[in-house]
């Protein structure tokens, strides 16, 4: 087995493909890349059990197929020194050492048995449902979303993003029960009504690949897994198992109090007034009347407050609520638009944020957050 590959180009794929290894895998042959060279095609493939990624590199210049396991440390810690130059990997089918030729020296690496890597889950042919997504809406649905997922060992469903997919639209859904977003991308229809919940880190490595010049994503589910097939790369995860919860029932109808504000000015305002609030709590206060609003937060144990007075268009009856800073900083980060509304019903209810108009006629963003009590 011989090829002959470019040093820059083969790092750039590992450096994508080694973020699913874990740190701490329970099967030493994790730690390695597996190589398969077949034809011209070099799949170099990694996993932690529970999510494979593969890549696939055309080479021209190919001696002989065959597969092997390599040290993924070693081998992108060399790479990360070398200029771009061709690299030829020479390795012996049976002893499994691996001889790496750049122009100006040799390295020598002992491989491991590829038969010893797992094999990658399968989606069952029988059971599975098939939709073409384009990749900037599978991209932007995670975006917007991966924020709000849960860390909760009690509550696995919580720790993921749901997919819904529907004859009206693609539904992105994530919440830790303090925050919630929903994302519609209404040019994307299915057939059938199906879902499943996308776990975190599959979710982080698709939001790392998605942007690198992918028109469209064929996504393959059934019950237990779920493959994402790219240009260049493919993903194939385990999914969370369980049903999650009915999020429409959390999503109040009718907050008739609605604040127009220029988000930039609000999220600022926030990141100036949120060192002041208490550390236990992070509360800071919205006071809303008439075309105003006071950002304020104290801390009584250091006696240290801080307000500032912002414009907006209020349209409700004088208030004051509470959120948690850090979750409407946030919230205010990953909506895109100029100006946010904010939607309230009372000060024990759930506040709602959205764009006052979306860049994109084809989504709906959606995020909630629920308040803090303010003391008298």
């Amino acid at each position: 087995m011989k090829f002959v590959v470019s040093s820059t180009e083969l790092l750039s794929h590992l450096s994508v493909v080694s973020r699913v290894i874990s740190s701490k895998n329970t099967l030493p042959i994790l730690d390695n890349f597996l190589f398969n060279l077949n034809g011209n095609d070099l799949e170099i493939t990694a996993s932690d059990l529970e999510t494979t990624l593969t890549t696939t590199i055309k080479l021209e210049n190919v001696t002989n197929d065959g597969q092997v396991a390599i040290p993924y440390r070693i081998l992108v810690d060399t790479l990360k020194e070398f200029p771009e130059q061709p690299l030829t990997f020479d390795v012996n089918q049976d002893t499994l050492a691996i001889k790496l030729v750049s122009d100006n020296g040799e390295f020598n690496i002992v491989g491991q048995p590829a038969e010893d890597f797992p094999a990658k889950a399968v989606v069952d042919e029988a059971e599975k449902m098939t939709v073409k997504v384009p990749a900037v809406a599978l991209l932007n649905g995670i975006t917007k979303t991966i924020f709000a997922t849960a860390d909760d060992e009690m509550r696995p469903v919580m720790n993921g993003i749901l997919l819904e997919y529907s004859a009206e639209a693609l539904t992105f859904v994530a919440s830790d029960a303090h925050k919630l977003v929903r994302y519609k991308r209404l040019d994307v229809q299915a057939d059938q009504e199906k879902s499943f919940i996308l776990p975190k880190k599959p979710a982080g490595l698709l939001k790392n690949i998605l942007g690198k010049g992918n028109a469209e994503v064929l996504v393959e589910f059934d019950s237990k897994n779920a493959q994402f097939t790219l240009d260049q790369y493919t993903l194939v995860c385990r999914l969370v198992e369980g049903v999650y919860p009915n999020y429409n029932s959390v999503i109040p109808d009718n907050n008739p109090n609605k604040v127009t504000i220029d988000r930039l000015d609000f999220y600022n305002s926030l990141r100036r007034v949120a060192p002041f609030t208490n550390q236990a709590s992070n509360l800071v206060k919205l006071s809303l009347k008439g075309n105003q609003i006071v950002v304020s937060a104290q801390d009584l144990d250091f006696s240290i407050s801080a307000h500032e007075n912002l414009q907006c268009q209020y349209d409700g009856d004088d208030m004051e609520i509470g959120f948690k800073s850090v979750f409407l900083i946030e919230i205010l980060a990953n909506i895109s638009a100029s100006d946010v509304i904010l939607s309230l019903s009372d000060p024990s209810r759930a506040g709602l944020l959205f764009p006052a108009v979306n860049d994109n006629s084809e989504e709906d963003v959606l995020m909630l957050l629920m308040p803090m009590m303010v003391s008298a």
